[in-house]
């Protein structure tokens, strides 16, 4: 078996092919897989920069990076191709020239990362504090390029709502990032400990000890109670409409139909005081299809209680017929005696890149991109994100969708109450990407120590509480139709991340960068003492 290993080691390829299993190995240990020995992945990965080409470093480095964060992404992002099946005639040709693009443009940031890493390499143990620093950065510059696409950030590795996930409320959901890439790629020096003496033992140590620190802090922090607000209710409508099914209008008013049901169904106690529709429950604009005297108002009228509040997500226009500007929103409308008001709109902030926002849109429309992938005119951009006063005593913070990925996107308001976050993951079937959107917006939760509200078309809906975790009872799974109802849980203490933002991010890459430079300053030292002797 040893032959059989050192052979392949010797293969010229070998270091490539490693290098795409390290990244499929971390992306195994996300949920929903939540494989989490695939965390090892990393330390594999931080073995394989080490040992680049000697003749071609750098280039061997970021080639090694980039095909990781190939099979990363590949297999983290792949339910995007569901998306273009949804209207496969003309877009269908596209998927798996979408699926490649996507992984190969983000595993470019994972390449960038593994080049600086091999090129700023100390020496000794500590070099895992580089390579944590490294990504960890260049996972930031991901989060931002272009409206950012954070998704399954290293950090958010840990299911949301277990133990290691409770500290992204001290440092964020990138902070957890640096700490788990440092704890997972420590085994890395495991080997090389006894050549690197006391130093790597110490490294060795303090990384399982700062495991167990991190289980015991979210151990901690779960036993803590979670304070009591208003008693306030809420029912999350999941009528598991399919996005194709949208498209169709003989079967328009019976997916009306199936929201204004379900909303009106029988409540055992209390009826709630909010009611919660996904994204896009109905194709048409709202201003259109909530017009005065329009059957879909009056029957949405007729489903509700006096006084009910429904939240609604989906596109609205403004301005002039000929050169309207549409806007994804959440609105807010409350049932009066016999009709419905509006109490606030949130127009969403964080637009999808290709999705809804053409990047470059000049030169790909001349280029002829646009119509060759049938893309519309997009969304115009929402101001940065504000909590939304639905009632004289309930403030709430809305994030559509994408925005839910943002660790730190919403201004910190302690008077916020809940969360609320409306998606329309039909797109991706019944993929793992719904699943991931779960747990990636549930980190918003522990963050801010305020509960979320989530609700989609086809799943996964679900209330979840302050600490990530979804209240038992409270979810509605890929493929079901039905209501959730439940009391808004209660908010946690302020948190640091609330308080400081990504401050103790910027500590951690501190860190990173004094321990790459202090291997080169001792060096340097050395030296000038060295000379100083020798006159």
């Amino acid at each position: 078996m040893t032959n059989v290993w050192t052979r392949f080691r010797e293969r010229p390829w070998s270091g490539p092919v490693l290098a795409l299993v390290a990244g499929l190995a971390a992306a195994l240990a996300h949920p929903p897989f939540g494989l989490l020995p695939g965390l090892l992945g990393y330390a594999g990965l931080l073995h394989l920069l080490d040992d680049a080409n000697a003749a071609r470093p750098l280039r061997s480095a970021f080639w090694r990076g980039w095909l990781a964060g190939l099979g990363y992404f590949g297999l983290g992002t792949w339910w995007i191709a569901e998306a273009f099946m949804v209207d496969a005639a003309n877009q269908g040709w596209m998927a798996p020239f979408a699926v490649a693009a996507m992984a190969s443009g983000l595993a470019l940031f994972w390449g960038l990362a593994a080049l600086v890493y091999r090129w700023i390499r100390p020496a000794g143990a500590w070099r895992i504090l580089t390579f944590a620093g490294a990504f960890a950065a260049l996972e930031w510059t991901r989060g931002h390029v272009l409206t950012g696409f954070p998704w399954n950030l290293p950090g958010e590795t840990w299911r949301a709502g277990s133990w290691p996930s409770q500290a992204a409320a001290l440092v964020g959901a990138y902070g957890l990032t640096w700490i788990t890439l440092a704890l997972a790629a420590a085994p890395a020096v495991s080997i090389a400990s006894w050549r690197e003496g006391r130093a790597g033992k110490i490294v060795l140590g303090s990384a399982a000890a700062a495991l167990v620190a991190l289980y015991a802090y979210g151990a901690v922090v779960q036993s803590r109670p979670l304070g009591d607000g208003p008693p306030i209710t809420v029912r999350i409508v999941q009528a598991d409409i399919q996005q194709d099914a949208k498209w169709d209008a003989v079967r328009f008013s019976q997916i009306v139909q199936s929201y204004v049901s379900l909303t009106a169904a029988p409540y055992k106690g209390k009826p709630a005081d909010i009611v919660i529709w996904p994204r896009a429950p109905c194709p048409p604009a709202t201003n259109d299809y909530l017009a005065p005297g329009t059957w879909v108002r009056q029957a949405i009228i007729d489903s509700l209680h006096p006084g009910q509040l429904l939240l609604i997500g989906g596109y609205r226009y403004e301005g002039a017929i000929q050169a309207p500007v549409y806007y994804n929103s959440l609105i807010a409308l409350r049932r009066t005696a016999d009709d419905l008001e509006v109490v606030g709109v949130y127009d969403k902030h964080r637009l999808v890149p290709f999705g809804e926002y053409l990047p470059a849109e000049t030169f790909l429309t001349l280029i002829g991109f646009k119509s060759l992938a049938h893309l519309g005119d997009g969304f115009a951009t929402g101001p940065r994100p504000a909590p939304l006063r639905i009632a004289p005593d309930l403030l709430v913070q809305p994030l559509i969708c994408y925005e839910s990925l943002f660790p730190g996107l919403a201004k910190s308001d302690q008077n916020v109450r809940v969360l609320i976050n409306v998606s329309n993951d039909a797109w991706f079937g019944v993929t793992s990407g719904p699943l991931q959107h779960l747990n990636l917006a549930s980190y918003r939760a522990i963050e801010s120590a305020k509960p979320i509200l989530r609700a989609t078309p086809t799943g996964v809906s679900a209330v979840i509480d302050a600490r990530g975790r979804i209240v038992p009872g409270a979810r509605l799974d890929l493929g079901k139709s039905g209501v959730i109802d439940a009391p808004i849980p209660g908010k946690g203490e302020v948190t640091p991340f609330d308080n400081f933002g990504n401050l103790a991010f910027l500590a951690l890459l501190l860190t990173s960068a004094v321990a790459s430079v202090r291997p080169r300053a001792g060096k340097s030292f050395s030296s000038i003492a060295r000379l100083q002797d020798l006159g």
